[in-house]
């Protein structure tokens, strides 16, 4: 496999982190444009705990996680009572709070005779461990697939659960569920909670993978494009925002036929769907009937 595809299919696996954590929340009936800033946090955390607390990456992947999670589930927490807008808005400011306070952050020691660590706007290089622990780029792909495919699954199997029918149900009428007895503002905190942990875990390996990382590479864009990736996939099933992903960065972002125009197709794109199918290509109608189909025994003659 040349090094072209084993990068471009590691950058589709890591994205979809961020836009399986951006997807959680949509169908918790939320809108977050704060998702990067949990993928950022999850990198830096993670870089930081290999590289200048020398921690195995299993350990650094797993802090990178939980400090995703104590983001999320805090800012959760302090927009519980916030909705539609309002907690859109609040996603946003915290991302961008984030952003700058990584650009003015420096936490530095001396490693094999030059400084390592967080240099505000000059980034963060040095992230070495995976491939110092014998980590090919071939292998840590294989890895990303493995963590995803993971995380992919614990999410269908908790969408099937009753946790997961509360959590749709919460999304789609929400005063409906109080009076049905569920703890709307508890299960969106949660929920908050747990799309951190997923966008902290892939900012981990992204920054493992690449070694470098910088503030403005958790910009605002890159929360916008995890949003409309579960918007353009659908959000019927966890898979929804892992198509999103392939038609964008598998298809626009890494053909020629694109070169140039691959933000006005994928504008345009997320434009038709919010007019065609405003719940995405896999919507929860779409998933029922393929369930159906598959699941319907074979009538015997």
């Amino acid at each position: 496999m040349s090094d072209f595809a084993v990068g471009l299919i590691s950058n589709i696996g890591m994205i979809t982190f961020v836009a399986l954590s951006a997807y959680l929340l949509l169908v918790s009936g939320s809108i977050s444009f704060g998702q990067q800033a949990y993928f950022g946090l999850g990198a830096y955390a993670a870089g930081i705990a290999t590289t200048l607390w020398d921690w195995p990456l299993a350990l650094g992947l797993a802090f990178g996680a939980l400090t995703g999670a104590l983001g999320g589930g805090l800012v959760g927490a302090l927009t519980r009572r916030l909705h539609g807008l309002y907690f859109a808005i609040a996603t946003l400011a915290f991302a961008e709070m984030t952003r700058l306070a990584l650009d003015l952050w420096r936490y530095q020691r001396p490693i094999g005779g030059e400084l390592v660590g967080p240099d505000g706007p000059n980034g963060f290089a040095g992230i070495r461990r995976a491939f110092t622990d014998g980590w090919e780029p071939l292998s840590f792909m294989i890895l990303i697939w493995v963590l995803l495919a993971g995380t992919m699954l614990v999410l269908i199997l908790f969408e099937r659960s009753r946790s997961g029918a509360a959590l749709r149900g919460a999304g789609e009428d929400p005063v409906l569920a109080r009076a049905l007895g569920t703890d709307v503002a508890r299960l969106r905190v949660n929920t908050a909670a747990a799309a951190g942990a997923i966008a902290g875990l892939g900012g981990g390996l992204y920054a493992h993978l690449n070694t470098y990382i910088e503030p403005r590479l958790f910009d605002v864009m890159l929360g916008v494009h995890a949003l409309a990736y579960g918007i353009i996939g659908g959000l019927g099933t966890a898979f929804g925002p892992l198509i999103g992903v392939l038609i964008d960065i598998g298809i626009l972002e890494s053909s020629r036929l694109f070169q140039g125009w691959r933000m006005v197709v994928f504008g345009g794109l997320v434009a038709l769907l919010l007019i065609w199918r405003p719940r995405g290509l896999l919507d929860e109608a779409t998933v029922r009937r393929l369930r159906r189909l598959f699941t319907t025994p074979a009538r015997h003659a």
